[in-house]
């Protein structure tokens, strides 16, 4: 059995800023931080602890997507070392983030043809987008196990239709990177 791992860089590392802010009294709950964009800033990711936390012990594919960094930015390198894949895609015109979900979302359909085996293997999407919900459906229905790790204010629907919905919460400061 291999699990498979996707992973959203931007969302799960901001959405973890919010969940660091609302744990360290920056604000009262993380809606809070959602909706105020409040974030503790000085909270990381550890990838090579994500990748072990979330890709389990046999991996049979491990991605993380993002946007393209600025040349100096050794985040990707790190990231590769820690054994994942890097998808990056540059930003739009008003420097927002795109292609991302949609390049997540081919990757794991075409898998499920090329790679996956239902009903042997897995997936492990940690992003916590409704977008996903419809390709953890079809996944499921093809009898293909799909997990989602995220933080609990996670898309309702995409919790509720994944096979399992793994909390990172608790795990806020086994997986940030140490100081």
């Amino acid at each position: 059995m291999a699990n498979f791992l996707y992973v959203d860089n931007s969302n799960v590392w901001i959405e973890g800023m919010h969940v660091a802010a609302a744990v360290r009294g920056l604000a009262p709950d993380v809606w809070s931080a959602v909706t105020n964009k409040i974030c503790d800033y000085t909270w990381k990711m550890d990838f090579g602890k994500l990748h072990e936390f979330a890709g389990g012990d046999q991996i049979g594919r491990a991605v993380l997507y993002g946007s393209r960094p600025p040349k100096n930015d050794s985040l990707w390198s790190f990231a590769k070392k820690m054994g994942f894949e890097v998808v990056l895609h540059d930003r739009n015109i008003a420097n927002r983030e795109k292609k991302i979900d949609t390049t997540i979302t081919r990757d794991i359909t075409k898998d499920s043809y090329e790679r996956i085996k239902p009903g042997v293997d897995e997936v492990t999407l940690v992003a916590g987008d409704g977008d996903y919900v419809p390709v953890a459906e079809d996944l499921i229905a093809r009898g293909v196990k799909f997990d989602v790790a995220f933080w609990d204010h996670a898309n309702h629907e995409l919790k509720t239709a994944c096979s399992k919905f793994i909390s990172l919460n608790q795990w806020l400061e086994h997986l940030a990177l140490a100081k």
